[in-house]
């Protein structure tokens, strides 16, 4: 039971009325102030067993499965009064606080055998799965002076993916590969691809190698050879979800730049014909999409690491490998998303590349803290910016040298600035699909 305000206000003017006028004894006062105390609280606590009860109040909560973080969703609650008797209604609803809704709390009215629907608006600020579980419904009494409260069950599950903020760099790489599917040259020049496609005659922009002298010498005029990007090929994504994938780059922890590549590697893949795959890990193997080139393969890969917080623990690449290679035995591009501390790639990743390095193209992706490379770069003004500057120096030496490191085993390194990593990759894909090297 809670008082109401109409309670406090009632409780303030008397107090105030019986010290304004104390009658023939002052002393009295005090015991008339807690004879009157007490009869505004009893009469609070019967107002309150008189309000028609919560069990009458049918609630439930509207809101669309999924929200892309960022975005703004709207959220409803159906209230409907069962019960013989008007309610006067009060309604809370236990929204995480990064939800962002514009309110949580509703008042109204409702007449008996009726229904209202209140609207509200929610802007969630932070990815994951939220289970929003209770509602608190306070019902008032006749003469406004206590109300019933109780917690309601009403159970729902409301998913916030990640934003894909690469869209539009998606769709140039998209049509940058289905110009060289149509076996012409590329902004960037990548060149044909490796399928057979068909015979065409010669034209001055063709290459003098791609000449059939068969089909010139059956035909009598020059003859060349045009070939499209392989497909069906497999491309897989290995996110680590370490300890390193925490670190904050740009204001954002580092696993959300990798998750935007993800999104952009998986939508350009699958549009080109080719099967895109998802393996998350850190000291386990959390999820794993099968490689697909289904249209709904990106919302597959976005439920299977949209949840994704990074674990405080070192990931083991052992096991994630063997997991990978044990599953997917086709040769594959494998992409894997880290970060290139020279500790834990020397220590870690180095180690168990060899398990896959055999069978399959690998590419590393990163990104880079550029307040690293600023820090490297300015002209220290005291002894805490000489520190700073020696030690980011350090740090970027140290990142080269891995890079170089994995380079000569022949491994593609991609190490990009914020918002650079999801196009990066993409080119790489592109480049190797168009050169053959899948």
């Amino acid at each position: 039971m809670v008082p109401t305000a109409r309670l406090c206000i009632l409780a303030v003017l008397c107090s105030v009325a019986l010290f304004a006028y104390p009658g023939g004894d002052l002393g009295s006062v005090w015991v008339d102030l807690a004879v009157l105390n007490g009869i505004l609280v009893a009469s609070a606590v019967i107002d309150a067993l008189c309000a028609p009860p919560v069990s009458g109040i049918a609630l439930r909560r509207e809101h669309p499965p999924v929200v892309v973080m960022g975005t703004t969703a709207e959220l409803r609650w159906a209230i409907a009064n069962r019960g013989r008797r008007p309610v006067r209604l009060g309604l809370a609803d236990e929204l995480a606080p990064s939800l962002g809704a514009r309110t949580r709390r509703s008042f109204l009215r409702l007449a008996p055998q009726a229904s209202a629907t209140v609207k509200t608006t929610i802007s969630p600020s932070r990815r994951g799965r939220f289970e929003l579980s209770h509602m608190v419904v306070r019902l008032t009494g006749p003469l406004g002076l206590g109300m019933r409260q109780r917690r309601v069950e009403v159970p729902s599950l409301l998913r916030v993916h990640p934003p894909f903020r690469s869209r539009d760099e998606a769709e140039l790489r998209i049509r940058k590969g289905q110009i060289l599917e149509v076996g012409m040259r590329s902004a960037r020049g990548f060149g044909a691809g490796t399928e057979f496609e068909m015979l065409r005659e010669y034209g001055p922009d063709d290459e003098f190698r791609r000449v059939d002298w068969a089909a010139t010498a059956r035909t009598g005029k020059p003859i060349v050879r045009v070939y499209r990007p392989e497909r069906n090929q497999t491309v897989i994504v290995l996110l680590d979800n370490g300890r390193l994938m925490a670190g904050q780059v740009d204001d954002v922890p580092r696993i959300e730049h990798t998750m935007d590549a993800t999104i952009m590697l998986c939508a350009v893949a699958t549009r080109l014909g080719d099967r895109f795959g998802l393996v998350t890990f850190d000291q386990q193997v959390r999820t794993i999409v099968p490689p697909s080139r289904h249209a709904n393969q990106l919302s597959r890969v976005i439920e299977g690491m949209y949840a994704l917080e990074p674990a405080l623990s070192e990931s083991d690449y052992v096991g994630a490998f063997r997991a990978t290679i044990t599953r997917f035995r086709r040769r594959s591009m494998l992409v894997i998303l880290s970060d290139l501390s020279a500790q834990a790639v020397s220590e870690s990743l180095i180690p168990a590349l060899p398990l896959i390095l055999r069978s399959h193209l690998v590419v590393v992706g990163a990104v880079r803290d550029p307040d690293i490379g600023r820090w490297a770069g300015e002209v220290p003004r005291d002894a805490a910016d000489a520190y700073r500057k020696a030690a980011a120096t350090s740090s970027l030496t140290d990142r080269q040298r891995v890079s170089a490191r994995l380079r000569g085993m022949g491994v593609i390194v991609v190490d990009a600035p914020p918002g650079k990593l999801a196009p990066m990759l993409a080119d790489a894909y592109l480049e190797a699909k168009s050169t053959g090297r899948l």
